[in-house]
């Protein structure tokens, strides 16, 4: 489970945050109230960069592929009349 902790915590208590990461998942430290970074296990971040799909694939992994009825033709009216200025 996430923890929140705040920097100055986090700093004081690094390998305790690097143990809470690797045993319960990604820690988010926070500075001044804002979360800023995420401490995650290596292994963790390598599987999330892993997840980039090339393009041709998303697309064919769509629930649209194979729709034959899409309608994809623009809408060629303006959005707000014509303002003089």
């Amino acid at each position: 489970m996430a923890r929140q902790w705040q920097i100055q915590e986090a700093k004081s208590r690094f390998s305790e945050v690097v143990d809470e990461a690797l045993e319960h998942g990604p820690q988010i430290v926070s500075r001044r109230g804002v979360d800023v970074v995420v401490v995650l296990a290596y292994e963790e971040y390598k599987r999330l960069r892993q997840q980039n799909t090339p393009l041709g694939d998303f697309f064919r992994q769509s629930p649209l592929a194979g729709v034959e009825e899409l309608n994809l033709t623009r809408d060629a009216s303006l959005p707000r009349p014509t303002v003089a200025l």
